[in-house]
C-alpha cells in the first residue's frame, strides 16, 4: 500500500503495526463496531425480559433504549465495514485473487457465527419443546398456511434469480445480471412484507404476541431474527444492484456479488429448516400428541 494510500485510510482504519501480518491490509475498526451492536441487541432483550411481569427489576424503557442504540450501532458497523471493504478505492485495487479470496472468507466465518446464533435458539426451542406439554397453550391455529407456503416460494425463487445473475455475469451478459439481482430484491422485499402481514394477523387478529407463552417467544424470536437477515440481505444486494448499474462488475469482478450471494444463501437455508421445525413440526407434533 502507497504512504499516500495510508494517509488517506486511517480516518477509517487502524495503522498496520509492525506485527501485523502483511497482505491482510490494515486493522479495521468496523467489524468490532459491528460486534458491539449485535452483542447490545442481546443485552436489550435481556433487559426487557427482566423488565416486565409484575415486579419489573429495571424500567421496561431501558432495553428499548438500549434496544434502539444497539441496532443504530449495528447498522453503522455494518455500513462501514461493506463500505470500506467493496466500495473505496474499488477500481484501483486490482483484480486481486488473494483479496477476493480473503474477504470470502470472511464472509465464511461470518456466516458460521450467524450458525451458532441460530443454533442455539433452536436449541432453546427443541429444549423447551421436550420438556413442555405439546401443543402449549395460546399457539394460534394454521400456523402452516397458505401465507407462509407463498413466502417460502418467493424466498427459494429468489435464491434461483440470484444464481442466474452470477452466471449470467461470469457469461459477460450484463442485461440478464442486473435483470437477476433487480428480481431477487423484488422477491426479497415481498418476503419481508409477507412477515410484517403474517405478524399483524397473529399479533391484531389472534392475540398472539411474544409474551403468550414458551412457543411465542421461540417463534417470535427465531422468525424475528431471520426477518432482520433478510432485511440486511436486502440492502446487500440493493448495495449490489446499485453498483450493477454503474458497470462497476465483471466476470473478472465479482468479489462483492460472491459475498452477497453466498449470505443470501444462508438465510434461505435457514427460513426452510426454520419452517419445518417451528411452522409444521408444531403442528404435526401436537396432532400427534
Amino acid at each position: 500500500m502507497s504512504t499516500e494510500d495510508s494517509h488517506d485510510d486511517h480516518g477509517h482504519h487502524l495503522p498496520a503495526v509492525e506485527d501485523w501480518p502483511r497482505g491482510f491490509g490494515e486493522a479495521s475498526w468496523w467489524p468490532f463496531v459491528t460486534a458491539i451492536g449485535g452483542a447490545g441487541i442481546y443485552v436489550a432483550a435481556a433487559l426487557y425480559i427482566i423488565g416486565s411481569g409484575e415486579d419489573p427489576l429495571v424500567s421496561p424503557i431501558i432495553g428499548q433504549a438500549v434496544g434502539i442504540g444497539s441496532i443504530g450501532v449495528l447498522l453503522i458497523g455494518i455500513y462501514g465495514w461493506l463500505y470500506h471493504a467493496f466500495i473505496v478505492k474499488f477500481w484501483e485495487r486490482g483484480e486481486s485473487d488473494d483479496h477476493g479470496s480473503g474477504l470470502r472468507w470472511g464472509m465464511i466465518a461470518f456466516l458460521g457465527s450467524e450458525l451458532g446464533t441460530f443454533g442455539a435458539l433452536f436449541g432453546y426451542y427443541f429444549y423447551i419443546r421436550a420438556g413442555a406439554t405439546w401443543p402449549p397453550a395460546g399457539m394460534p391455529e394454521g400456523l402452516a398456511g397458505s401465507l407462509v407456503l407463498a413466502n417460502t416460494a418467493l424466498l427459494v425463487a429468489s435464491s434461483f434469480t440470484l444464481h442466474w445473475a452470477e452466471v449470467s455475469l461470469r457469461n459477460e451478459n450484463r442485461r440478464s445480471f442486473i435483470l437477476g439481482l433487480l428480481t431477487t430484491l423484488i422477491l426479497g422485499t415481498v418476503f419481508i412484507g409477507g412477515q410484517i402481514v403474517e405478524y399483524y394477523e397473529f399479533i391484531v387478529h389472534e392475540g398472539f404476541t411474544f409474551t403468550e407463552g414458551i412457543y411465542a417467544s421461540a417463534f417470535f424470536g427465531l422468525t424475528g431474527l431471520h426477518g432482520l437477515h433478510v432485511t440486511l440481505g436486502a440492502v446487500l444486494i440493493g448495495i449490489v444492484f446499485v453498483r450493477a448499474l454503474r458497470g462497476q462488475y465483471s466476470a473478472r469482478r465479482h468479489v462483492s456479488v460472491t459475498t452477497a450471494s453466498m449470505y443470501w444463501h444462508f438465510v434461505d437455508v435457514v427460513w426452510i429448516f426454520l419452517v419445518v421445525v417451528l411452522y409444521f413440526g408444531a403442528e404435526i407434533g401436537g396432532a400427534i400428541q
